[in-house]
Parts: C-alpha cells; structure tokens; sequence
C-alpha cells in the first residue's frame, strides 16, 4: 500500500499541473504521509511474525523510493521548483535516494546490532526523512507560497546566461541537494528510535 499511495501521489500531482485544481495538489501532498503509516505497519507485522524475504525487502525499498524519492520531488517540481538546474537537483535527490535505499539492503547485515537484534542507526539520513521536505510544501502551499500564487521563498539566482534561462535556480534547491547528500552519506548516523 505504500508504494500504491507515492503512485497516487506522482498522479495527483500531474492532475494538479494539468489542471491547476489545487485540491489535487493536497491529494499530492498527503498521500506520502499515507505511505509512511503503510510503511510503518507493514514493518510491525513483519517483526511480529517474525518472517521477512527478500523479495519483500526489495519491494518495500521500492514501494520507499515512489512514495519518499518520486513523489516528494514531483511535488516539489509542482509547486515551483521547476528551473533546469532544479530538475538537476530534484533528479539527484531521486537517485541518491535510490543509492540510499540500494545500500541499505546491501548492508543491513553488517550494521551493528542491539540485544534484540535491530540496528542502532541508520546509515545516511533515511528516505521517509523526506517527508519533512513535504510538510514544507505543504506549508508554503497553505500560505500561498508556490507558483501560479505569491511563488516560491528566496526566489532564483542565476548561475550563468541571462535571467529566466536555463542558468537559474531556485534557492531553496540548495535544501533538496544538501538533504540528498545526507541521505548517501556514510559518516552520518542517524540513531534508530
């Protein structure tokens, strides 16, 4: 179910750019959380039963990657942050968040273990971080903040050639490209709950 809410997420926010509903655009942006709350059980009934596979390991990172790497940065792109280098940007969130999620199953057996077996830290930020950077969407579309309305916070810079080329783009990309680099990151660990 998770990966069916990031899906429904991607869709909604392409009914939103086609049509410019904004309804569609809340639709967009609550689905992730939908997911995250999916994730979390299907993580608990897996535990309590205590049975995992491989093919579901596989299918929940890629259930993660719709639901906390597309859809976030396809919402991103539809409330603004639409500039060449900010597609550049959003592309390699999407990725990091895929060399993230790739690592971790890679991984998961050599990260050091507690008494009852679980791992003490994430490795990199983890992908449902990102849900952070869609409460901020949300935000900022509550307030009006996004484009088509007052735009986006801290507006573009331009990089190289003239204004409105594909040199610009938007500050608050810097957050996207620092938030990625911290989810591929091996020196950063993040303690489990």
């Amino acid at each position: 179910m998770n990966g069916v809410c990031g899906s429904f997420s991607v869709f909604s926010s392409g009914h939103y750019l086609l049509t410019g509903d904004i309804d569609y655009l809340w639709s967009a942006l609550a689905f992730p959380l939908a997911g995250l709350m999916f994730d979390f059980f299907d993580g608990k009934v897996a535990r309590w039963r205590k049975s995992s596979s491989m093919l579901g390991q596989e299918l929940d990172s890629l259930a993660d990657l719709i639901s906390f790497g597309v859809a976030p940065s396809l919402l991103a792109f539809s409330v603004g942050l639409r500039t060449y280098l900010d597609t550049v940007v959003l592309t390699g969130f999407i990725c990091c968040g895929l060399a993230r999620l790739a690592r971790f199953n890679a991984t998961v057996a050599s990260v050091p273990k507690d008494a009852a077996g679980k791992a003490r830290y994430f490795e990199g930020l983890p992908i449902p971080s990102s849900l952070a950077l869609v409460s901020v969407l949300a935000y900022w579309t509550k307030n009006g903040w996004i484009e088509g309305q007052q735009g986006i916070p801290g507006g573009t810079v331009t990089l190289w050639g003239k204004t409105g080329g594909r040199g610009d783009v938007h500050v608050v990309s810097l957050v996207w490209a620092l938030w990625a680099t911290a989810m591929v990151s091996k020196t950063l660990r993040v303690p489990k709950p």
